[in-house]
């Protein structure tokens, strides 16, 4: 993609993600994440009813009368965003491509995060760890990291959940929000990375899939190619039994992700590429 052509894609998103952001998930965005703890802020006098075990003593024997130290919530966050770059995430055929709609919630996420000053990193992700952006402050920073979500192209093809979890609750050693991004189909079981993924931090996994991925169209034969692995075959649409087939693996696949996220008390929200992507994170933020 040409520099010029980058630039105006950049931008367009910028403008829309931004204006959302701003207007619409700020509020949200700040009450359903909260930060890491409490932090010293001053100290006051003691008063009736407060908490003796508050009680600064070295601060009461100097003026000799109690005083008690006063904590607030530390609101400073570092916000990760685990991105799939796996080629399945180029399907599109209902609204656009899984793709395009990562890369709009991505920058949204973002803006949101710089918004109220906290920390935006990024790590994309295959079967392998593609690129991992050290999180940071700034509009510059954001900017960045969108030219990243549109431009960069993976080494690798096929999908590796349990790595990319793995990885994360490895490199960022302070507790941080993730919000991770998948059309999570990965044949490797990734429940445990889940479970300690979310006890190291506070995951958010967020479904991408593209409707026409549920069933299949009864439109005759057609040739069908794994994006990921690469095999070609010929499959009879017109066919009730392999109608059927198909939509049983989607229907297991997708238990086995929502199990996953129940057993390991990981938040999860699925978003079809022809859907209003606002309405279902706005739903989420209420719901945490």
């Amino acid at each position: 993609m040409e520099t010029t052509e980058l630039l105006k894609k950049v931008r367009k998103i910028e403008i829309k993600s931004r204006g959302l952001s701003r207007n619409i998930f700020a509020g949200q965005y700040h009450s359903a994440f909260k930060g890491r703890g409490m932090a010293f802020s001053e100290v006051r006098e003691y008063q009736f009813g407060d908490d003796v075990r508050d009680i600064d003593w070295n601060v009461t024997a100097r003026h000799n009368k109690p005083y008690i130290k006063v904590f607030e919530e530390e609101r400073e966050l570092t916000v990760m965003l685990l991105i799939d770059v796996s080629a399945s995430r180029n399907f599109g055929a209902v609204g656009g491509s899984k793709k395009e709609m990562m890369t709009e919630i991505a920058a949204t996420l973002a803006f949101s995060t710089i918004q109220n000053n906290d920390k935006i990193g990024v790590i994309f992700f295959s079967d392998k760890i593609e690129k991992f952006i050290p999180p940071q402050k700034g509009r510059k920073h954001v900017l960045y990291i969108i030219r990243e979500l549109i431009e960069f192209k993976p080494e690798n093809r096929e999908t590796n959940i349990s790595l990319a979890l793995e990885y994360v609750t490895n490199v960022i050693k302070k507790r941080c929000t993730i919000f991770m991004m998948s059309d999570f189909i990965d044949t490797k079981d990734y429940q445990k990375a889940l479970i300690i993924a979310n006890k190291r931090h506070d995951l958010v996994a967020l479904q991408i899939y593209d409707k026409r991925e549920k069933e299949l169209p009864n439109i005759g034969l057609v040739k069908i190619k794994d994006s990921e692995r690469g095999g070609e075959m010929w499959i009879d649409t017109a066919s009730r039994q392999v109608r059927e087939k198909y939509a049983q693996w989607w229907l297991k696949s997708q238990q086995k992700m929502k199990d996953s996220a129940i057993k390991s008390g990981v938040d999860i929200t699925s978003i079809a590429t022809d859907e209003d992507y606002v309405r279902s994170l706005i739903t989420l933020f209420e719901r945490r």
